[in-house]
């Protein structure tokens, strides 16, 4: 029996996906939990309208990734930090001061733990950081600290 997978199934598929299973199976587990319909010619249709609105959301969430990763990369965020009389400063620069700072003077909220700092920021300068916007995007960022 060919049944459509309404939710992800360990072991079998993930959702919105056609799959071929025992009658049993599909009677006795799937089709009573709702984690799956029958492979009939209008869930068939249902289907996809379903892959194409989720197609839809994803070109409108990749434009919008596009459009943040030309932002940032228009020029270098300035972050402020408390330094000594030799040019190092307290502490270090952290990816939550960074997703501050975008936030602050670019317009996006981004997740810090999205945000990974390519070298140990413990002195006054010019560094990079990659953001992973999930899905294989990503981007560098290029920030400089300066003494506040």
């Amino acid at each position: 029996m060919e049944v459509i997978l309404i939710q992800d199934v360990d072991n079998l598929g993930g959702k919105n996906e056609v799959v071929k299973v025992k009658n049993g199976y599909a009677r006795n587990f799937l089709l009573p939990r709702k984690l799956a319909v029958e492979n009939s010619p209008s869930n068939n249709k249902q289907l996809e309208e379903r892959l194409k609105q989720v197609r839809k959301q994803e070109e409108k969430m990749l434009a919008e990734i596009n459009s943040v990763i030309t932002k940032l990369q228009e020029g270098p965020l300035k972050i402020g930090a408390k330094t000594g009389t030799s040019g190092k400063i307290f502490g270090s620069v952290t990816s939550l001061q960074i997703s501050r700072a975008i936030r602050e003077q670019k317009g996006y909220e981004i997740d810090r733990k999205k945000i990974t700092i390519t070298d140990e920021v413990k002195e006054l300068g010019a560094y990079k950081a990659a953001i992973d916007f999930g899905n294989g995007h990503s981007t560098e960022l290029d920030f400089e600290v300066v003494a506040e």
